[in-house]
């Protein structure tokens, strides 16, 4: 559904393109789940997560209204450097998964938290290589990891979710080791701010941010941290 326009806007830099309204009847509910039972050890200084549900935009747009969190870049994971671009990554063949790298401050926000959030409000755990209207392996959900105590938490926490039941279906989504991280193009930062009106973004985007702000008011910001401001201010 994105592919046909991105590829218009990437050629002329014409943000302001619309999308065709998505034809299902609502966009994804969120999950009231519980906290994980397993979390990171208290640290020092900027920690990173990486993850991957689907469309990069909402997925970043959720944790640029999240406190505690001093980037969200939208980005590619579990390809190489020589694919990672939108069109390549597009054909579903490079291993690339559009994905969200969080920087984010333990001290005010834990990684078991970001993973609850992830889960619960960010995407569909139990959609395999899909997200609502998207399909393809680059939709998938997975968790990269940047240490061993990342995967055993994340671990825990998908096996404590599945036991429980809170969701409908098992959850789908893969743990593995981040290799790289590769920012995307400039036109897919902070997309979700720059253009909340667009059909897609409203309909399959905003309710997330919504739902972060109804599930988790305490660690919800109304001023999102955006990637243009974080270059203005480094």
């Amino acid at each position: 559904m994105r592919r046909s326009v991105l590829s218009l806007l990437a050629a002329t830099a014409a943000l302001s393109l619309g999308f065709a309204a998505p034809t299902r009847a609502a966009a994804e509910d969120a999950v009231v789940i519980p906290a994980p039972a397993m979390d990171a050890s208290p640290a020092s200084g900027i920690q990173t997560a990486v993850v991957a549900g689907g469309c990069f935009w909402g997925v970043q747009g959720v944790f640029q209204h999240t406190a505690g969190v001093v980037n969200a870049v939208s980005g590619y994971a579990g390809g190489t450097k020589a694919t990672a671009d939108y069109q390549t990554v597009s054909t579903g063949r490079t291993g690339h998964a559009e994905s969200v790298e969080i920087k984010f401050d333990p001290k005010k926000i834990s990684y078991g938290k970001i993973l609850q959030i992830y889960f619960s409000v960010a995407h569909d755990p139990t959609q395999l290589n899909r997200q609502g209207p998207d399909t393809g392996t680059q939709y998938r959900s997975a968790i990269f990891t940047t240490s061993d105590e990342q995967k055993k938490v994340a671990e825990a926490y998908i096996a404590q979710l599945n036991s429980a039941k809170v969701f409908s279906k098992p959850i789908v989504t893969k743990v593995g080791a981040l290799e790289a991280f590769y920012p995307a193009e400039a036109y897919h930062q902070d997309y979700l701010t720059l253009h909340p009106n667009q059909p897609y973004i409203a309909f399959n985007d905003i309710p997330k941010v919504e739902n972060l702000k109804k599930l988790f008011a305490d660690n919800y910001i109304e001023k999102p941290t955006l990637v243009s401001a974080s270059k203005a201010t480094n």
